[in-house]
């Protein structure tokens, strides 16, 4: 994917940088957000607030490629007005990009936007894909149903062709996740949470960047797609994983009703842990997808070794 116009909406948070240095070498990248950086290389900042239209809507024109990452964290504890910001930040945001999308003469090409693979049932029983998938209908599946109903009933211009990611809990050197993982386990504490039984569906942060290439250039690809691994693991084993490739022989377990402490004082949920999350990338890899890192041991060792240096000695 080569001299392409790509756009990506809330694209400065962990998952948005790690699409940047993927694609920001051979494209031109415009990153929407609410705080603009200065720009360089052949990447540019435009100022948007998610929810109206603005000067930001120009650069849809004649682009290529719209990716839409943008939506509160739900890291947060779940009050009424926490939840009301959950679900309005990605509604608005995916309404205003297909109103910029309606407004201009030549939109991009393609339209992906993010999901959750949170979307499926809490399953100890048996894998969840886009076809045999059960949905129930806690806050986080609310959200994701929500979230994606805003965005499949989003009318756009004849040959605009979209797909929504539900993307698994993201692994990468560009943070996420595994700072706060790493930190348990350089203080002792890198053991399994709960009863540690619980699936862990994940994916490495490279090979969410290599779909959303792949869906851009195969032109037949459209709709729900899981972004996760082929093989996800539990928490037990992905604990051991990641203390195995930095080094820790040990870490203490948290049951749960230390994590329901510890949400309350760091103002976090323990579903966002405990939830067992087992989910397959059955359509695509029915269509022909290959992951970089289809296992968890060889995606945690990149992880481990590209660590930038500065942040290295923060967790050996």
């Amino acid at each position: 994917m080569k001299n392409k116009k790509i756009i990506i909406a809330g694209g400065t948070g962990f998952i948005g940088t790690g699409l940047t240095h993927y694609f920001g070498h051979d494209n031109d990248i415009i990153i929407l957000t609410r705080h603009p950086l200065p720009d360089h290389d052949r990447v540019t900042y435009a100022a948007w607030d998610g929810k109206s239209l603005g000067n930001w809507v120009h650069h849809f024109e004649n682009a290529d490629l719209l990716i839409n990452l943008t939506g509160k964290s739900v890291n947060c504890r779940y009050t009424p007005e926490n939840k009301q910001a959950i679900f309005d930040s990605r509604t608005n945001a995916t309404d205003v990009i297909a109103a910029a999308f309606r407004s201009i003469t030549n939109p991009p090409k393609v339209w992906i936007n993010a999901a959750s693979a949170t979307i499926y049932r809490h399953a100890e029983d048996h894998p969840m894909d886009e076809f045999n998938g059960e949905i129930e209908n806690d806050f986080s599946v609310q959200v994701c149903k929500k979230w994606e109903a805003g965005f499949n009933e989003a009318t756009v211009p004849a040959g605009v062709r979209k797909a929504v990611l539900r993307i698994a809990v993201t692994i990468g050197a560009e943070g996420g996740v595994i700072f706060p993982y790493l930190n348990l386990v350089k203080f002792g504490l890198g053991g399994y949470q709960g009863s540690g039984q619980q699936r862990f569906s994940w994916v490495h942060l490279t090979d969410v960047a290599r779909m959303m290439e792949w869906i851009y250039e195969n032109p037949t690809l459209e709709g729900t797609f899981n972004c996760c691994a082929p093989h996800p693991t539990t928490n037990r084993e992905f604990m051991r994983t990641l203390r195995k490739a930095a080094g820790h022989l040990f870490g203490l377990p948290a049951p749960t009703w230390m994590l329901k402490i510890g949400a309350c004082l760091i103002g976090t949920e323990t579903e966002l842990l405990l939830k067992s999350r087992w989910v397959l990338p059955t359509r695509a890899t029915q269509a022909g997808f290959t992951f970089q890192y289809p296992h968890l041991k060889p995606a945690m060792e990149n992880i481990i070794h590209s660590l930038p240096r500065r942040r290295y000695h923060l967790f050996y």
